[in-house]
């Protein structure tokens, strides 16, 4: 049974190979006939004509075509994409400007202001009693000669305001009360 297995097989591959090989002959034939390739061409060209006609007559509907459509989408995605971008733009602003984080940074600069104040208030504690550490850093004896120029600066101001004030009124009082020997 194996025998007459392997002729069945071996015909087939034969008559296979034949049929395949008269197959391509023939197809190759029919593309080298000048009438079948002229009635392909005319073919793809009345399709192309179609096609123009089509777009045309869609164009004179305003019914838009396939490539508008097309070109409408990507604009669309591109406006998409800039419009996020401008949403995670305004995200961020939020988060900044939120009133928690502005408090936050608020409260920060403020116990701040009260640890250098305590400092300065410390500092001119100790200059005051006239005692000098021993162990005071040269930081410390910056914050202390920083404090007395304060210190300084504002009882100098206070002193030119009464000053001027003082001269004014002098001034004032001498021309209501002229000094006598002069005229």
């Amino acid at each position: 049974m194996s025998d007459t297995g392997n002729a069945a097989k071996s015909l087939r591959e034969k008559l296979g190979g034949n049929a395949e090989d008269r197959l391509g002959r023939a197809l190759s034939e029919l593309f080298e006939n000048p009438l079948l390739t002229g009635a392909i061409g005319r073919a793809f060209d009345a399709r192309e004509k179609a096609a123009q006609a089509q777009e045309v007559a869609m164009g004179a509907l305003n019914i838009p075509s396939a490539a508008d459509i097309e070109r409408l989408t990507r604009r669309l995605r591109a406006v998409s994409h800039r419009l996020e971008g401008i949403e995670d733009g305004v995200d961020r602003l939020d988060r900044a400007l939120a009133p928690t984080g502005v408090e936050a940074r608020l409260a920060a600069i403020e116990s701040q202001l009260e640890q250098l104040s305590e400092k300065l208030d410390r500092a001119l504690r100790a200059d005051g009693s006239g005692a000098r550490a021993g162990g005071r850093t040269a930081q410390t004896d910056r914050q202390v000669g920083a404090a007395k120029r304060a210190k300084t600066a504002s009882s100098a101001s206070k002193a030119r305001k009464a000053a001027k004030a003082a001269r004014s009124s002098g001034a004032r009082s001498r021309a209501n009360h002229p000094t006598p020997g002069k005229t």
